[in-house]
């Protein structure tokens, strides 16, 4: 059970009386006659032959709300799109599959490339964003939840708990974000969390001042949580990044264009675990190092929107601190795990923190050298004013792709 404690300048919304499933699930059922709700999925094909997404359907199958289930599939062959059209066709709710390398929506992807409008990188952040396009042309679902595919914990509670702040019409939130422990299996998982985006931000305060933006970050208890939810207006203006700073970017996002009042998170799962990446200490194109570096260089960008001036000096400086206060960080949750009779490898730990400093000095590096980097993907208002017909063409698209192959 969480403590009702207020920090940061977010709303946080707490779990304070394990209230039962049943209960929040009829007031979300009232709630979806004057906001529909919608759930949107970011999948690799591989995932419907592994342990987590199979739980979560059958997870889904009872949920009596939603009125929407849109699947942004990747990685997938056309027997593989028939196949995961036959997956998911147990869910009583309304879905569509979008198959992403498909010659339908490829085609139209190339489209947008021609006018520099489409991502530029494969993967989630590419995946989610043509799914906010279709949630936006298909116009059925007012209050829209995003969860990954891999959570080895699923329970329907926690879509409940994602999904409920911006669903009830006496609440003004645009923006939920979850958090939860990240403790599974008898250790303390989230490293990046942890280890990088914590003690980056307490260091970019000490380094780079009062910034209300780092403020602002630091009052998500787990910023890189794939599980958020937002009213659908929220879908026009949002401009993500393609690459691995997605979360930190949607968040950044979040801050650019609502009052602080109009966003909150929420307490969802007493327990969650999921895919681990590797630390991919060796590469810095895998695993966690590629994934320290993406979010290091969404916080650069992010601050120098703001107006802070950021040289190669800042950088050094930043690492410096950053290590500091990372080693105090694993002292903590060293004691932590002990007192709880967790497992707790320190050099593991602080392996993890001396590859994540030598990424903040990459990241910096990256940062000066190509200034004019442009990650985000536009947002669908500006697609849409360069391609009015955009929405109408992916909505077809997506039916002509299930009408085809949903019945072979």
């Amino acid at each position: 059970m969480a403590d009702f404690y207020q920090n940061g300048i977010i709303t946080t919304l707490h779990n304070l009386s394990n209230r039962p499933l049943k209960e929040l699930e009829a007031e979300l059922v009232s709630f979806s006659r004057q906001r529909p709700m919608g759930l949107l999925l970011p999948s690799l094909y591989s995932e419907l032959e592994g342990e987590a997404l199979p739980r979560i359907v059958d997870h889904l199958t009872r949920v009596p709300y939603l009125s929407q289930i849109v699947i942004g599939l990747d990685r997938a062959t056309k027997d593989q799109y028939r196949d995961a059209l036959k997956f998911f066709s147990r869910l009583p709710q309304e879905y569509r599959v979008l198959w992403n390398d498909g010659p339908r929506l490829r085609a139209l992807d190339a489209e947008l490339r021609e006018m520099d409008l489409a991502p530029r990188e494969e993967g989630k952040g590419r995946n989610v964003w043509y799914c906010m396009g279709y949630i936006l042309a298909a116009n059925r679902a007012e209050s829209i939840a995003i969860h990954d595919c891999d959570i080895l914990t699923y329970e329907r509670s926690l879509l409940a708990r994602l999904i409920y702040p911006v669903a009830n019409p006496r609440f003004n939130y645009e923006f939920c974000k979850g958090f939860y422990a990240r403790v599974a299996n008898g250790k303390i998982n989230g490293r990046v969390s942890r280890l990088l985006v914590t003690p980056l931000l307490r260091a970019l305060k000490k380094t780079m001042g009062d910034v209300e933006y780092i403020e602002y970050m630091d009052s998500f208890r787990y910023p890189l949580a794939g599980e958020f939810s937002f009213r659908r207006d929220v879908l026009t203006d949002l401009r993500i990044p393609s690459d691995w700073g997605l979360e930190i970017g949607v968040l950044s996002e979040m801050y650019r264009n609502y009052a602080n009042n109009r966003l909150c998170q929420a307490d969802i799962a007493d327990r969650y675990d999921h895919k681990h990446q590797k630390l991919s200490a060796e590469d810095a194109s895998a695993g966690l190092s590629r994934m320290s570096i993406d979010i290091c260089k969404a916080l650069f960008r992010k601050l120098a929107t703001r107006g802070v001036v950021i040289s190669s000096e800042s950088f050094r400086s930043l690492k410096a601190s950053y290590y500091r206060i990372a080693l105090d960080f694993v002292e903590t949750y060293h004691n932590d795990a002990v007192m709880n009779g967790l497992d707790y490898d320190l050099h593991v730990e602080e392996r993890a923190v001396e590859l994540f400093a030598e990424n903040i000095m990459k990241a910096g590096e990256a940062f000066l050298d190509r200034p004019m980097e442009r990650p985000f993907i536009p947002s669908w208002s500006r697609v849409s004013s360069a391609m009015p017909s955009v929405l109408d063409r992916l909505l077809q698209a997506v039916e002509e792709d299930t009408a085809e192959y949903a019945s072979s």
